[in-house]
């Protein structure tokens, strides 16, 4: 539902079964589903395609459809943007469920492409600036533009939308550099025929999040813990972010952390489990950055903090801070 490993555990539990993993690996086939059974869209949503198959089965695929406001917000903008003549540049993993799902509705309406990050994103201006033979665009972006694209007349109007869990900054970064590309196409003055502000399409609740960890970064600290799904978009830009001041630990939940002197961690580099021994300083007192990417549940994290304070005996009981900290702000 979420990319929350302790939240798809607890529905499983409840007797939901998964039809596909994030990437689209298939666990139920399609001719197994049927009329009778409920099927839940996930929060990123899903592909025109999917819910057409659906409902030719007899699925109601809107009765719990969980999509997030913020994904179908995305999806409406693309779709407003294709009625208006613009081609939709997608920042986004390519493989994402997300990222599919806004593929899917995008393409339905406009020209539509997917890139991963900066790098593509200089790569795909040759073509908007004619600097790369259109041929090349065809094998660069495989499997990642909508039928019919015609690199050599669709990039003369453009906007930019995200995979919702992107980092914010990133995606602003892109659209800012594909707007002077159109400005050194097209003149300032012509600016706002060719390229479309879609700054307000970007998730309030990872931007929060990513806005806060730039906050943290700038206190003082020994270590961070960040918290949440390994296989979590948005958590894994926090950690990106963490590691550029501090020693990062992402960890999925408090039983990752063994004793005081061992933490079990994911390394978002080498895509492995990795356990670190000392941790822990033995300075007093310690200072911990402790955060969590947008789909962690906060018991998660209150759970993570326990664990940590266990090790402490001689910690100030959590109620007593909290009473200190309201009589101090309220």
């Amino acid at each position: 539902m979420i990319h929350n490993p302790q939240v798809n555990e607890d529905l499983q539990s409840r007797g939901i079964q998964f039809i596909m993993d994030t990437d689209g690996k298939q666990f139920i086939p399609w001719d197994k589903i049927s009329s009778d059974d409920v099927v839940i869209i996930p929060a990123f949503g899903t592909t025109l395609e999917i819910e057409k198959m659906l409902t030719e089965k007899g699925v109601d695929v809107q009765q719990y459809n969980t999509t997030c406001p913020f994904v179908e917000k995305v999806w409406n903008r693309s779709q407003k943007l294709g009625k208006d003549s613009y081609t939709v540049i997608i920042h986004g993993k390519p493989e994402h469920e997300e990222t599919r799902a806004t593929f899917s509705h995008s393409a339905s309406a406009s020209p539509s492409v997917v890139i991963k990050d900066m790098s593509e994103a200089e790569m795909l201006s040759a073509f908007i600036t004619g600097e790369k033979n259109p041929d090349e665009f065809y094998e660069i972006f495989k499997g990642r533009y909508s039928n019919g694209f015609n690199p050599s007349s669709d990039f003369t109007r453009v906007g930019v939308v995200n995979q919702t869990t992107m980092l914010a900054t990133e995606t602003q970064a892109i659209a800012d550099y594909f707007k002077v590309q159109m400005i050194k196409k097209f003149g300032a003055e012509n600016v706002a025929a060719h390229f479309a502000d879609t700054r307000d399409t970007l998730c309030y609740a990872t931007n929060d999040n990513q806005d806060s960890t730039y906050k943290i970064m700038e206190a003082s600290a020994d270590l961070a813990i960040v918290v949440g799904g390994y296989n979590s978009s948005n958590t894994t830009h926090l950690v990106e972010l963490c590691e550029q001041k501090f020693k990062t630990y992402f960890i999925s939940s408090e039983a990752e952390i063994i004793s005081a002197d061992s933490i079990r961690h994911y390394n978002i580099h080498s895509k492995s489990i990795e356990t670190s021994s000392s941790y822990l300083p033995t300075k007093k007192p310690v200072e911990i950055i402790l955060t969590s990417g947008a789909s962690c549940p906060d018991t998660l994290v209150d759970k993570v903090m326990e664990r940590i304070l266990s090790f402490y005996p001689d910690a100030r009981p959590v109620e007593k801070v909290l009473e200190d900290f309201a009589a101090t702000y309220n």
